[in-house]
């Protein structure tokens, strides 16, 4: 009964081809489409970015004009997910709002039961449009705040600041969400990604597979690492204590000094012989708090940038679909074992 047996939590398996993203983790190499993340993130825009996920070359400059025109068009919510996110209660947490919202999304989408190329693409243009204003939406009504009305003539970062705050974004804040919105838009099969290419290989569409894979971004192994970096930054500082010192104390209240010690080690060799620093998600906890952001608003910013690279991996999973069905190794009783007559049972 044995099969090929997989790693814990399919680790090290290849469960899918892909051309949108390649990642070298020894060397620390990201790569949309080949080109390297630094390349990106000093040269280019979010909008750009998305473009190259989705169409697998860099746009000329007509082309990215019309994508990002394109892209502020989408910038429209049915009145009716409005009212929506007004009835649900402000205690929720914009995650949990999140993926209740675009679940809805596919009830106003002319498209919706379209699963072809071309229909999946505009989709997309709508989900990576909506799900931002969804985010700053809710934040204003949940805050009592008024609504702010899209901008066309900003970019899809500063398109956000604004509806987030009503105040129009400084060139500088605008830049800096954009490189974290680029920095995050895709990381190959991650949980949430492979959980989106997962119901779209059963042919669902793409508001269910964005849907599961909000779903999988919302837990805390995933989605959540700079919200709880935040947290403790705040404690720490709160404290006014050195941070090191405190994370050390902190673990070895746990009764496991050891792994700070380790993790310790690991971190300045790696940093001396590599010269790789913590990730993406430890310093942008930094960053939007500088930006004046909420910390639950972080993990539904993460989703921001990633629609980008989860429309990507629909389209790219129903262009040449298969269902994908792995199998379990079974580890359960011995087969076959016998059933127990109800009178005869301990």
């Amino acid at each position: 009964m044995s099969t090929a047996v997989a790693g814990k939590g399919l680790e090290g398996i290849v469960a899918a081809n892909s051309g949108i993203c390649w990642i070298d983790g020894d060397a620390g190499v990201l790569s949309y489409r080949g080109i390297d993340i630094h390349e990106l993130a000093e040269k280019s825009t979010f909008e750009e970015a998305t473009y190259l996920l989705w169409n697998g070359i860099l746009p000329n400059q007509l082309k990215l004009r019309e994508f990002s025109a394109q892209l502020a068009l989408a910038r429209v919510l049915d009145q009716r997910i409005v009212e929506m996110l007004r009835s649900f209660p402000t205690s929720a947490s914009p995650m949990e709002v999140l993926r209740t919202a675009v679940s809805a999304l596919s009830f106003y989408d002319a498209d919706e039961k379209d699963n072809t190329h071309d229909a999946n693409v505009r989709k997309a243009y709508n989900l990576t449009a909506q799900i931002a204003m969804i985010v700053a939406v809710y934040d204003r009504i949940r805050k009592g705040l008024e609504i702010i009305p899209p901008d066309r003539s900003l970019s899809h970062a500063g398109n956000f600041l604004w509806m987030l705050t009503g105040e129009k974004p400084t060139e500088t804040a605008t830049r800096t969400l954009d490189i974290a919105l680029i920095l995050h838009a895709d990381h190959e099969l991650n949980a949430s990604t492979f959980a989106a290419r997962v119901i779209a290989a059963t042919l669902s569409d793409i508001h269910s597979a964005v849907t599961g894979a909000i779903g999988a971004l919302k837990g805390p192994l995933h989605g959540g690492a700079n919200e709880a970096v935040m947290r403790l930054l705040y404690t720490i500082d709160k404290a006014g204590a050195d941070p090191v010192d405190y994370v050390r104390n902190m673990l070895a209240d746990a009764g496991q000094p050891k792994w700070f010690e380790m993790s310790r080690a690991i971190e300045l060799y790696i940093n001396s012989e590599k010269k790789l620093n913590a990730n993406v998600d430890f310093y942008s906890a930094s960053t939007y708090a500088t930006l004046g952001i909420d910390i639950d608003l972080y993990t539904p910013i993460f989703a921001i940038s990633r629609i980008s690279g989860w429309a990507a991996h629909v389209i790219e999973q129903l262009d040449d679909n298969r269902l994908i069905r792995p199998r379990a190794e079974y580890i359960g009783p011995e087969y076959p074992s016998p059933y127990i007559p109800m009178d005869e049972r301990g």
